[in-house]
């Protein structure tokens, strides 16, 4: 790719301007964060899924007035462009790919040590979420203006997007130096770190990310966004807060339940214990709930749960929609 070459994800972006363009009437929901940046307490982020009069919502969301498979039924055109969103039912995950393990890794440091800091020196906080055809921070402001950074699998490549106010530069994953020199940002070996997160390593040595593993790896966090999405606007789910791409664990996920049943809700691109890609859910105090952990049904080994692995998922599905059932049913049994 030329350096002046893009494609949509890599280019100057608002999704939700986006999609409101493409209905031209009524009030577009997406899953991606859109400008302008947020500067209000708890979560200094917009809520994408915010159900408002007339709302076309994506696939699974309950509240609004028609789903994006009504508004792409018979535009073939659409259908692939809402689909890549995750925003239908058409949804499908690609071929798990053979090297997963060490791309996951490589975005794992990515994440972890220079884009979530860059978000949490502006607002303090740290949370990042699914974009297109990769993975960002929500708008934040910056100097006065939103500013949002993102990595991108596009066209054969994985690029870096710094995206502030009307300007857009992008430049390839390389190093994690690099990345932070492009981003005018240090290397934070703390700030975002979780037990389980990858060492920091050698900071100027080659980044190993293969851009097709790269591309399947935000159709992952894209799926568990949509799913997560559609189980937090259940009337049925108690007091959920907003799905969040945890750098520390590299997941999406968000909480839900009382003070019995409250537990995480997400979806792993895989870890130490558990290679392949995941839905878990696990539960803060199983203490307090009179429930025999011991039965096949809860076979989480390394938390007190649940998981499905994504060998498990039924054949030819929409994901999105097996994840949130797989939430949907684990919640119902703690009650």
């Amino acid at each position: 790719m030329s350096d002046n070459e893009t494609t949509t994800s890599d280019a100057w972006r608002n999704p939700q301007l986006e999609a409101q363009q493409i209905l031209k009437d009524g009030t577009a929901i997406v899953l991606e964060p859109s400008p302008p940046a947020v500067t209000v307490e708890p979560y200094f982020a917009d809520d994408p899924v915010a159900i408002k009069p007339g709302a076309v919502v994506p696939s699974g969301l309950e509240g609004g007035d028609r789903s994006w498979d009504d508004v792409v039924a018979s535009d073939n055109v659409l259908q692939e462009w809402a689909a890549d969103r995750w925003l239908t039912s058409a949804r499908r995950l690609p071929t798990v790919p053979s090297d997963l393990v060490q791309t996951r890794i490589a975005l794992h440091r990515l994440a972890v040590y220079v884009v979530a800091p860059l978000r949490h020196r502006a607002n303090t906080k740290f949370g990042l979420r699914w974009t297109l055809d990769g993975f960002g921070t929500p708008f934040f402001d910056h100097a006065g203006q939103p500013r949002q950074v993102r990595v991108v699998a596009s066209r054969g490549h994985v690029l870096l997007v710094d995206q502030r106010g009307d300007a857009v530069s992008s430049v390839p994953v390389t190093t994690l130096a690099d990345a932070a020199r492009h981003l005018d940002a240090e290397i934070d070996p703390s700030t975002a770190a979780e037990h389980d997160s990858p060492p920091v390593g050698n900071t100027d040595e080659p980044l190993t990310i293969d851009p097709d593993t790269a591309r399947f790896l935000s159709c992952w966090h894209g799926m568990a966004f949509a799913g997560l999405e559609a189980f937090r606007s259940r009337l049925a789910t108690i007091d959920p807060s907003r799905p969040q791409l945890w750098p520390g664990h590299f997941d999406a996920a968000l909480e839900a339940g009382d003070e019995a049943t409250r537990g995480s809700y997400g979806a792993s691109p895989g870890d130490d214990g558990l290679s392949e890609p995941y839905l878990y859910v696990s539960l803060w105090w199983p203490d307090r709930l009179t429930i025999d952990f011991s039965q096949p049904t809860w076979n989480a080994t390394a938390f007190v749960g649940r998981v499905l692995p994504l060998s498990h998922f039924p054949v030819d599905e929409d994901p999105a929609a097996v994840a949130t059932r797989f939430w949907a049913e684990t919640a119902a049994m703690l009650h």
